[in-house]
């Protein structure tokens, strides 16, 4: 049984939703691993509408089992709102199908404070973050302060997590001019919320192990995408978390061994929320209308993205770092009706040619793109469910994608409907 890794390949919002559902019917297990509240799924089901930000997308399934891995920062309070919107949707919510890693380190509301005064501090340098805390609680992680999910059960250990957590905080509040963390409100309402969330609190890590033994097939459910990664993205404009497909392992407490494919969902054109670079951006006709035809607002934040031609340069670039066998295109049907399309393949920085986005910000923001370009199709890929339903020029698109990003297309996805996915290669077959 092969176990499949999901992540996204450009910066986010490609349309993992949609892809992971469709994976996760045949799974038995669905694992988030990176991230925080701060991503958005949304999954279309029976004409229902879920949209996840926490959960994996599994939980929408009531024979799956659902796990929310130590690589994700848990807002508890986030948690248990979006579990109550959900089963107020009638999705059944417990212990049973649903576990939460007891060593993941939590976000408090001291960390959204933070984040936001920071945020506004930088004025017109500002990252662009969500606002809701997920850096600050990384930093906490990595700097050995963190209050983790089975603190909450030991109230004694909690007030000295919270003791140590405020020194550094209030001082960085004081230092942005802002009000300070009032310690006993904070361990007031961490105890108030841990007989909600503690139920689901398990050793997913031996529970991971166990399904790999009784050769279950486990879905790796990545967040955000991988130029939005800590270190092989477009730093400092990155989410505070591994996007890679390696970081599914470490995320979940599970070997690489686990993994047989790492499948790169990848949009048939390129958008981005909030600041950095962004070589094939475009602010004219066809970027408003690629926009607008492909809805493109922010599940979580509700932000208009930024919209852009493709960029293969970026995507074998994210192939390389991912380790990613095949991917997914998705939203090919937005490209519709445009007379020409055009595909990055180099970039032109300061007179140098290169085949790569280079680490320094420098550069980064002086690449511009060096295209070729596309005969366009008038007919309607909406709805195609097979590879002789395309017009034979989304083909020579689609087969020149894969030369430069130096990857096969293993899934098609041809409008928002699960069952409008054309399958060149089950990524389950290993």
């Amino acid at each position: 049984m092969a176990n499949v890794v999901v992540v996204g390949s450009q910066w986010g919002d490609e349309g993992k939703g949609k892809i992971v559902d469709w994976l996760s019917e045949r799974a038995d297990v669905v694992v988030r691993f990176q991230g925080g509240h701060n991503a958005g799924h949304t999954l279309v089901i029976d004409d229902v509408t879920y949209k996840l930000s926490l959960l994996p997308s599994g939980v929408v399934r009531p024979e799956k089992l659902s796990i929310i891995g130590n690589g994700v920062v848990v807002d508890p309070w986030a948690l248990i709102e979006e579990i109550d919107r959900l089963q107020a949707q009638g999705v059944r919510i417990s212990p049973d199908n649903l576990r939460v890693a007891d060593n993941a380190a939590l976000i408090l509301p001291l960390h959204g404070r933070v984040d936001r005064a920071r945020e506004s501090a930088r004025g017109g340098k500002a990252i662009g973050t969500t606002g809701r805390g997920i850096g600050p609680a990384y930093e906490d992680k990595v700097g050995r302060r963190a209050v983790r999910l089975c603190d909450l059960a030991d109230f004694d250990l909690l007030a000295e997590r919270v003791d140590a957590l405020l020194v550094h905080h209030n001082a960085l509040l004081r230092g942005l001019g802002e009000q300070e963390m009032e310690r006993d409100s904070l361990i007031a309402e961490l105890q108030e919320i841990a007989p909600k969330i503690l139920p689901f609190a398990a050793r997913v890590w031996a529970t991971l192990d166990a399904a790999r033994r009784q050769g279950r097939r486990i879905l790796f459910e990545g967040a955000q995408g991988a130029m939005l990664d800590v270190d092989h993205g477009t730093y400092p404009y990155v989410t505070s978390s591994n996007t890679v497909g390696g970081q599914a392992a470490a995320g979940s407490g599970t070997g690489p061994h686990a993994i047989d494919m790492v499948l790169g969902i990848t949009k048939a054109y390129t958008t981005r929320v909030g600041a950095g670079p962004f070589p094939t951006e475009l602010d004219d006709e066809i970027g408003r209308r690629l926009g607008e035809k492909g809805r493109e607002f922010g599940t979580v934040t509700g932000r208009q993205r930024r919209c852009g031609w493709f960029d293969a340069v970026l995507v074998r670039q994210t192939i390389k770092t991912g380790g990613i066998d095949g991917i997914a295109l998705t939203k090919l049907d937005v490209l519709d009706g445009l007379e020409e399309l055009k595909v990055c393949v180099g970039y032109d920085i300061e007179g140098a040619r290169y085949d790569h986005l280079p680490s320094q910000s420098r550069l980064q923001d002086r690449a511009r793109p060096v295209y070729e370009t596309f005969e366009g199709w008038q007919e309607s890929t909406q709805g195609a469910r097979s590879w002789a339903d395309l017009p034979a020029t989304a083909v020579k698109y689609i087969r020149r994608i894969e030369e430069l990003i130096e990857a096969p297309v293993t899934l098609l996805s041809t409008s928002p409907s699960r069952e409008d996915t054309i399958v060149m290669r089950d990524p389950y077959a290993g």
